[in-house]
């Protein structure tokens, strides 16, 4: 069965939740991380582990609330990582697509995360917008393992990311018909990939501009299938592997 390594399944994105992973399960998706982006999303999070044993979660603040957070949900997050299938920090990291004028401020929460992620011996779930340079300048300083979320970058950025211990996740973005993350990928191998939607965003083909669910994963799997020339079957193998690389799953 395949994972799917990031996702928000949120009530308010989703008003059946047990309908979406039943879809997903019924695809070949069996597996949920589910990813936090503020105090709201964590709380409901907690709720959300205790009901579905399929989900595991990540904890964390997003960069874009780094202007509106409190210490106080900081320290909820770090209060609630004993929670069991808490299994990483995230979604954090740096995003400059919208605003460089907080950057200070967006460093500042990232590597608050970070130091609690290495701390309690935790991997990350990185978010990286137009940030490349610092995120790699503040990895560098840190030991941190993880994800480079949606991972749509260089070859020399990939190997950059590689060289630190992290896996880049890789989502329907691959399918975009203008996508030039398919000629990095034939330069990698499958064992530095895990597999992931972002749902309700960045819906692969043919379904882009519907909202995503964890269901297309399978999508994914067989666009990298096709890419490396493998079964869906070692690939869902060998993306496996590499998430037990990074997560205690």
């Amino acid at each position: 069965m395949l994972t799917d390594t990031h996702c928000h399944i949120f009530k308010c994105d989703f008003e059946n939740i047990e309908e979406v992973l039943n879809t997903a399960c019924e695809n070949g998706v069996n597996r949920f991380i589910n990813n936090a982006t503020d105090r709201n999303s964590c709380e409901e999070l907690i709720d959300l582990l205790a009901t579905y044993p399929s989900m595991y979660g990540a904890l964390g603040i997003h960069p874009e609330f780094a202007d509106s957070y409190k210490q106080k949900d900081l320290e909820f997050i770090k209060a609630n990582l004993n929670t069991p299938k808490i299994i990483a920090i995230g979604e954090i990291g740096l995003d400059y697509y919208y605003t460089k004028e907080n950057k200070d401020k967006q460093i500042e929460l990232f590597e608050k995360q970070l130091n609690l992620a290495e701390k309690c011996n935790l991997p990350v779930i990185i978010h990286n917008r137009n940030a490349t340079d610092d995120i790699l300048r503040i990895l560098k300083k840190h030991h941190n393992r993880g994800v480079i979320h949606a991972f749509n970058g260089s070859i020399e950025t990939a190997r950059e990311f590689l060289k630190l211990g992290f896996k880049l996740g890789i989502n329907g973005v691959v399918t975009f018909k203008n996508c030039n993350l398919k000629e990095t990928l034939t330069k990698l191998e499958i064992t530095d990939l895990v597999l992931e939607t972002d749902c309700p965003y960045l819906t692969p083909v043919p379904y882009r501009g519907q909202k995503n669910e964890p269901k297309n994963i399978k999508i994914i799997a067989e666009f990298l299938a096709d890419l490396y020339n493998l079964s869906i079957s070692q690939v869902e193998n060998i993306t496996n592997m590499n998430i037990r690389h990074i997560f205690d799953i």
